[in-house]
């Protein structure tokens, strides 16, 4: 299990959708340990929970084979190598003092291209209507005019409410091909502590005022409250991390976008994060972080997996999170226009700079690799 899952984890380039291609090949078509019906259910499932749905379902896939310990060792596996990946990076940074060079800003000018090619492919599938596309569109200028890390939440919530009032989903119900047993009491204690943290964490931070508290609350609750996936953790992380002062722009978008080229989930950001910030920073902080974003997924998947036969075949409740995915794009499109454009695109060669990239992600014909270096040789000739 972990071999398997360890090998994925170094080779599964591409980003979310192409690590559950990899996922299916390697364990629907070669070695069969679920059917293709229930494996796109899983999909399904984890598409309408928060966290990162990738992980989501390598942990579904785990705990469908070995139990919890499988679910352990899948995430185990699948993550670390981009962990030890990004925190080496952030190591590397401090320790060189090379936030200000200009391979630097072209890896920032990279980051524009990438989060606009993931709003419109995350546009043409989440919004298909006029319905949804309105909801991405207000969602998007809500954030703009209030851009507070709660405002995110209210906009989600309005978003839902909306999608359950105006996005008809052509859902039906009937026989779940995905059959994983998960214990009652298992399932209820996954959920009350998801709830608990949620809620608790934040107010233990405040009461305490201990700096390694605080940074695994504000990741546990980036883990359990983005929806969308990778790409979208982008502002709601920003919106904790920057404005205190814990880490600079610069350095932020040079971690998502270094994020982009290595292989395995994009929340382990997450370590390179924990790693720069000096709460506790280092390996110890890349631990924190990681453990923080990727707890919510855990319980989450724990908790759901009982209910996918009931509550999450309803078409109301299928309507409600389509409006949610619809203001995960305002949520990215926001985003984009600020602080990535903003703080990314400082002269005119920049901009034209991010335009050829954004060409060359549309064509599909360039390695993100090999684009993430052209950027930053380019960026290092222009600054």
């Amino acid at each position: 299990m972990l071999a398997v899952f360890l090998r994925l984890g170094l080779t599964s380039f591409g980003g979310p959708i192409a690590h559950l291609a990899y996922f299916r090949e390697e364990f629907v078509a070669r070695r069969r340990w679920l059917g293709e019906e229930a494996y796109a259910e899983l999909v399904s499932l984890c598409q309408f929970l928060p966290g990162p749905a990738s992980s989501q379902v390598g942990i579904g896939l785990g705990y469908l084979r070995a139990g919890l310990p499988g679910a352990l060792m899948a995430w185990f596996g699948f993550t670390l190598p981009s962990a030890v990946l990004m925190t080496a990076f952030a190591l590397g940074l401090i320790e060189s003092g090379a936030m200000d060079a200009g391979w630097i800003a072209g890896l920032k000018v990279f980051a524009v291209a990438i989060v606009a090619h993931a709003v419109w492919g995350m546009a043409r599938t989440l919004c298909p209507d006029a319905a949804r596309r309105a909801i991405a569109v207000v969602v998007a200028g809500l954030l703009l005019i209030v851009p507070w890390p709660q405002g995110q939440l209210v906009a989600m919530v309005l978003a839902g409410l909306a999608g359950w009032l105006v996005v008809r989903s052509g859902a039906t119900v009937g026989h779940a091909a995905l059959q994983v047993h998960v214990p009652r009491g298992l399932a209820i204690a996954a959920l009350a502590a998801f709830g608990l943290l949620l809620i608790g964490l934040p107010l233990f931070a405040r009461a305490t005022a201990l700096d390694v508290v605080e940074l695994f609350s504000v990741f546990y609750s980036a883990g359990a409250l983005v929806f969308g996936g990778g790409h979208v953790v982008l502002p709601l992380l920003q919106a904790q991390v920057v404005p205190p002062g814990w880490i600079g722009n610069d350095a932020f978008l040079a971690g998502y976008a270094a994020a982009q080229v290595v292989p395995g989930p994009l929340f382990s950001f997450a370590a390179f994060l924990g790693a720069a910030i000096p709460l506790p920073g280092g390996v110890a902080g890349a631990a924190v972080a990681l453990l923080g974003i990727f707890l919510p997924a855990f319980l989450l998947v724990l908790g759901a997996l009982p209910l996918w036969q009931g509550a999450l075949q309803r078409p109301a409740l299928r309507s409600a999170v389509a409006g949610v995915n619809a203001g995960v794009v305002g949520v990215l499109l926001a985003a984009l226009a600020t602080p990535v454009a903003t703080t990314a695109l400082t002269t005119a060669p920049d901009v034209v700079l991010a335009l050829a990239a954004l060409g060359a992600l549309l064509s599909g014909r360039v390695p993100v690799w090999l684009l993430a270096a052209a950027c930053a040789a380019t960026g290092a000739l222009l600054h």
